[in-house]
Order: structure tokens, then C-alpha cells, then sequence
């Protein structure tokens, strides 16, 4: 069995393209119904509601021909004990035989998952509505995943970025933007800066319930990756409403969870993921509304960027081999 630890992933430095090309597999193979993926459980502690340990397991068919299991704590009271707040252990195992092959000890799997589909959700959109000339983007919360989807905007936008204005309240978060991005990145003192008359705006915060009341601009993307921060005032201005499974979703006090029982926001209002990459869901959409993506997380998605990496670490010697 093979071990990876955060190291080993930064030493492979895969492209962001491969890792959105990954993830665009993955859900076409969800699509065609050759994967499982059981309804995550969550483990709380009475002592602090706040945190949690999420266990995700899966298989993914296809090309991918991979099962496993990520299991992830989230505490975001670290941050005042000067640890991380995530930590995570993802187990792979072979489809065929059910032997584990890899565990890659580190919580910057689960963050590249999550900056990949942000990309993904970035490449649908702008076939449907592409953004017009320069781009000015918006992140709240500069922790390791804004700092991963800052990395991926780059990537992927190239000089078509021109301002990345970033909200972060915690004194040193800002000590992490690179240096080659220059003056295209702007800290901002509010997130109303950082949200107000932005293309694309992305929330990267550990909040607990929602805040973000405000219209946004029209014809924009608004990834809420931190699910819990705007209020179900955003029905208001949009109904293009996105998520990866309404069902992972629609609970754990999210912002679509308080969509569906204070504005009645249901399943048949939104579309899938599934349905934006193999079904062109957004056309359906009225064109001048800003169009909102709901990211739970998808074990599926971890178990495709784990086996990516796996793949890639025995290409390159990387990692260290355990013995049975």
C-alpha cells in the first residue's frame, strides 16, 4: 500500500486542468450510473456543535475503477489553537479486488477536490454565458481552500483575470498571496468589496449561518463553497440555483437547507451538477440572473482526485510503500 502525505501531493503539482478534466469524468460517469456513493454521516460532539468528522465513502467506475473512503474532521476552533481546522485520511481501494492500494495522509486532497469543481462549474458557465472582456472576481475567507481557488483563477483565467479583491478579517491571512499575482490581487476591508459588482464571487469561510443579503451583479457566478454564508434573501435576485446532490445539501443547517424551509425552495427548482455538464441545465436559466452553485462535496469527487494523484505518485516514485 502506498503512502502519500501532504508533501508528496505538493511535490506532483498537478495542473488544475487535469484535476477539472478528472472531475468532468467523474460526473459523467455518475451520469451513466456506474458509481455509489451512500449519504455521508456526520459525527458531532456535544461539547462543541461546531465540529464535526464526515465520512465519505465511495466507488467510481469507468476509466477512474476506484472505491474508498475519505474521513475528515472539521474543527473550526483550531484556528484559535494555531491548528488546522481540517485534518483527513483518504483510503483507496481496488474495485476489483477490494485491496487497499493508498492512503494519502492529508487535508489538501480534499481542498484541491474542491477548488477542481469550482473550475469545472467556471468552464460550464462561460459556455452558457461567457464573461464579457475582463474579469473581476470576489473571495471571502483566504484560508488553504481560498488560497487553493486563488491558485486555480489563475490557472485557469490566465490575463482574462484582471482584480481578485479578497476579504479575510484574520490578521496574517493575506500573508499568503503570491507575489507573482501582484497588483491584480486587492484586499478589500469588507465582503461587501469583495461581493459587490464582481463577475465571480466564491465564499471560502468557516460561518455558521449567513450573512450575504445583498443583490449581486448581474450575469455573475456565485460559488458558495462554504455553503453557510448567504441569506435566503439570494432567492430574491436569482433562481438559478445549482448543486452537486440536493440531498448531501439539504441539510447540516446549509444555506439551501434554510432556501427549502424558509422560501420553499425545492428539489425540481435546482439542477444537478450531472445535469449542467451532460445536460445543459443552465440554458435553462433566465440569462440576466446571476446563477449561485451549492457545493456539499462529493465523495465521488475525492475518491476521482485521490486516484488521480495515486496514479500519478507511482508514475513519478513519489511516496513511501507500506508494508501488509
Amino acid at each position: 500500500m502506498l503512502y502519500l502525505n501532504t508533501t508528496n501531493l505538493e511535490q506532483m503539482n498537478l495542473p488544475w486542468a487535469l484535476c477539472m478534466d478528472t472531475i468532468r469524468s467523474t460526473v459523467q460517469v455518475m451520469a451513466a450510473h456506474e458509481f455509489s456513493q451512500p449519504i455521508k454521516p456526520y459525527l458531532l460532539f456535544d461539547k462543541d456543535p461546531s465540529s464535526r468528522i464526515i465520512a465519505m465513502p465511495a466507488y467510481v467506475g469507468g476509466e477512474i475503477g476506484m472505491a474508498g473512503i475519505k474521513w475528515i474532521a472539521s474543527f473550526p476552533g483550531n484556528h484559535g489553537r494555531q491548528l488546522p481546522r481540517a485534518h483527513s485520511v483518504t483510503i483507496l481501494n481496488d474495485s476489483g479486488s477490494g485491496k487497499p492500494v493508498a492512503i494519502i495522509n492529508s487535508p489538501l486532497i480534499s481542498g484541491i477536490r474542491t477548488a477542481s469543481v469550482s473550475g469545472l462549474m467556471i468552464q460550464e458557465y462561460e459556455k452558457v454565458h461567457p464573461f464579457a472582456g475582463k474579469i473581476i472576481a470576489g473571495i471571502v475567507g483566504f484560508g488553504p481552500i481560498g488560497q487553493l481557488h486563488l491558485s486555480m483563477l489563475n490557472q485557469l483565467l490566465g490575463d482574462r483575470l484582471e482584480e481578485v479583491r479578497i476579504f479575510d478579517p484574520n490578521p496574517g491571512a493575506l500573508d499568503h498571496i503570491p507575489e507573482e499575482l501582484g497588483t491584480r490581487v486587492r484586499p478589500v476591508d469588507s465582503w461587501k468589496e469583495a461581493y459587490e459588482g464582481t463577475d465571480l464571487f466564491i465564499t471560502c469561510t468557516i460561518s455558521s449561518s449567513g450573512y450575504i443579503d445583498r443583490k449581486p451583479k448581474a450575469q455573475s457566478l456565485l460559488l458558495n463553497v462554504s455553503l453557510r454564508d448567504f441569506t435566503p434573501a439570494i432567492l430574491s435576485y436569482t433562481s438559478a440555483i445549482i448543486v452537486d446532490d440536493w440531498d448531501e445539501v439539504c441539510r447540516a443547517n446549509t444555506d439551501i437547507e434554510h432556501m427549502h424551509h424558509q422560501r420553499g425552495l425545492r428539489k425540481e427548482d435546482t439542477a444537478s451538477i450531472v445535469e449542467v455538464v451532460c445536460g445543459n441545465a443552465l440554458a435553462k436559466f433566465p440569462k440576466e440572473e446571476a446563477v449561485m452553485f451549492n457545493p456539499m462535496g462529493m465523495a465521488a469527487f475525492d475518491i476521482a482526485i485521490g486516484s488521480l494523484y495515486y496514479r500519478e505518485a507511482l508514475n513519478r516514485g513519489y511516496g513511501k510503500e507500506l508494508e501488509e
